[in-house]
């Protein structure tokens, strides 16, 4: 039993007529560029990842920077109620 239900014997007879169809050359060339396209889109799959590595690194260099810059620091801020805002805009 092979794939599928399809035995070791029709798969040798769909070998036979693809070659015969096709050609060993074309079916060659086929191939070939078939690797070459696999090739070039786990290349770019690979420059996508490391770029993402490399904006992640900077964006927390940035962020380390700024938490340097603002040590020590105070910040003072009221936090208002999401319906009080609503209050003071209709009454406006």
């Amino acid at each position: 039993m092979g794939i599928g239900g399809i035995s070791i014997w029709q798969l040798l007879i769909i070998l036979v007529i693809v070659v015969l169809l096709f050609g060993t050359k074309k079916l060659r060339n086929m191939g070939g560029d078939l690797g070459d396209a696999i090739k070039s889109f786990r290349k770019s799959v690979r420059d996508g990842d490391e770029k993402d590595t490399k904006e992640g690194e900077a964006a927390n260099a940035e962020h380390r920077e700024m938490e340097d810059q603002t040590e020590g620091r105070v910040i003072d801020a009221e936090v208002k109620k999401e319906s009080e805002s609503k209050d003071k805009e209709r009454q406006a």
